[in-house]
């Protein structure tokens, strides 16, 4: 399995469950979309799918490895096989749009030749190469996001999440930044996405995860179009 959950349970200290005895596997290849309503759980479990928190109770397996006893050396590694964008993109006003790409190159101590590479090629991928000498803040709010995707996917991961990607995009926007997630995953990513938007899920998705009130319910496989039904949400 890509990622395993098992009886995993997150509490921030207040008393109250974040998560509860969440157990499913998503496996290589799959496209999957998490949904329910704000303050559900769900950018709790997608920070636990992608390494950034660890549970407090239970397993989680990605790529094999047991997140929760894994040695801090090991962790970016990890991390670095995991492509993460965040409600906040958290993109660098202080540089371009291809040094920001540039930069998890830079950490990860690949090579100029090969830096230069991959990013001219990110940023291609997702429709931004003619926009690569800009910086964040002259580009609209789906350039943006675009530029976050570019950002995830320059160290070629194997697993690609994205928390609330087209939230506060318009329509057309939104349907680029899901075809770019979609392209991927034919590609062969493993791709788990968080949103509020049926439309999408309905054209998009080929799994569902519902999470409500911490609870993780599996919504099972289905093909892309097909209804949304209301009572498992």
């Amino acid at each position: 399995m890509m990622i395993a959950f098992q009886h995993v349970y997150k509490s921030y200290g207040r008393g109250i469950n974040n998560l509860v005895d969440a157990t499913f596997q998503i496996k290589p290849g799959e496209f999957v979309f998490v949904s329910g309503p704000s303050g559900a759980g769900k950018s709790t479990l997608l920070k636990l799918m992608a390494g950034l928190d660890l549970p407090t109770r239970g397993t989680i397996l990605v790529n094999g490895q047991n997140v929760g006893e894994l040695p801090a050396r090991s962790v970016p590694y990890l991390r670095r096989a995991i492509g993460t964008i965040l409600q906040e993109v958290y993109l660098l006003d202080d540089r371009s749009a291809f040094d920001n790409v540039m930069l998890p190159m830079v950490v990860a101590g690949r090579s100029r030749n090969e830096s230069l590479v991959r990013v001219k090629a990110a940023l291609n991928r997702v429709g931004l190469a003619e926009k690569s000498h800009l910086h964040p803040k002259e580009l609209s709010g789906g350039d943006q996001q675009r530029l976050a995707i570019a950002r995830a996917i320059v160290n070629r991961p194997s697993i690609l999440i994205a928390d609330e990607p087209t939230a506060n995009l318009d329509r057309q926007s939104a349907l680029r930044i899901a075809d770019i997630f979609r392209d991927f995953n034919r590609a062969g990513v493993t791709t788990i996405l968080a949103t509020h938007d049926e439309s999408l899920i309905r054209d998009y998705a080929s799994r569902i995860l519902f999470v409500d009130q911490g609870v993780v319910i599996d919504g099972g496989r289905r093909m892309p179009g097909s209804v949304v039904m209301g009572g498992q949400r």
